[in-house]
């Protein structure tokens, strides 16, 4: 691997990033005052909200783009990037859906809060986490604002259990199964990989000069827009498909080691 043409560098956070304990460890932030020294543009990729994902990385949000919601908000100090929230049309057909499945638990992912249509214990322990920031409602008529991303929560397997009921809208929608107990639903558009194609573009970078970190399939377009595709040792089946290597795990800091390597190259070349 020829690291040193790194000009770009995209993780994603849980599974990825962020260890067991939902934490980014001391060593990535070191680390990360030197990849800035070399002018490499940093993008954290998340399913997260923007944030849940500013509140791990406040130590270099000023420095970074957070890209949120699978895709679906982008943001660089403080200035909107990228913008795709759900239409108003679709938003309501997702809903008919989405509210059908049983045993299926609901959250609904505005720029600045969550919507949480359930009263699943388990999920709102959960929340505490992941969306912090959280509204219970007794009807999706109470969620005036646009939203990015409809979350489903499954306590067992959301692969089993709710993406067989919406996988028939795939071929208008974004759909993914986000992590063990998550399916994610968002316009088209609303990826990792559209948004990373737009950074890249934006940044005249090219696949040749990007590096990609993901666990699980919502970071599959963008884990195929790069030459140096990681997937972590604890990725999904699918993952390790598309990526073009593998690291170790996310708490054996699968992104720092190589990040290590990267700054190596560059200090050689």
């Amino acid at each position: 691997m020829n690291l040193s043409q790194v000009k770009l560098i995209v993780t994603d956070m849980d599974g990825t990033l962020l260890n067991s304990n939902h934490k980014v460890s001391e060593l990535f932030f070191s680390l990360f005052n030197d990849i800035k020294s070399h002018d490499i543009l940093f993008v954290a990729a998340s399913g997260r909200p923007y944030y849940s994902m500013i509140d791990k990385l406040s130590k270099i949000k000023d420095d970074i783009i957070i890209v949120s919601e699978n895709g679906g908000l982008a943001i660089k100090n403080d200035e909107l990037f990228l913008s795709n929230p759900i239409k108003k049309n679709n938003f309501k057909e997702i809903c008919n859906l989405v509210l059908s499945i049983e045993n299926s638990h609901s959250v609904f992912c505005a720029k600045n809060k969550a919507y949480i249509l359930s009263d699943s214990t388990k999920l709102l322990n959960l929340l505490k986490e992941y969306y912090p920031n959280y509204k219970v409602i007794l009807n999706t008529l109470e969620i005036t604002e646009p939203i990015y991303k409809i979350a489903l929560f499954h306590e067992e397997s959301s692969e089993r259990f709710i993406y067989p009921f919406v996988k028939h809208i795939e071929d208008r929608f974004k759909v993914k199964v986000s992590a063990n107990h998550w399916v994610d639903i968002s316009e088209n558009k609303a990826n990792k990989g559209h948004a990373l194609s737009l950074i890249q573009k934006n940044y005249n970078i090219t696949p040749e000069e990007t590096m990609v970190f993901g666990d699980y399939n919502n970071d599959i377009e963008m884990l195929k827009l790069a030459k140096y595709s990681f997937a972590m040792k604890n990725a999904h089946p699918d993952v390790k498909a598309v990526a073009n290597f593998e690291t170790t795990n996310n708490d054996s800091y699968g992104v720092e080691t190589i990040l290590q390597q990267l700054l190596k190259a560059k200090r050689n070349y």
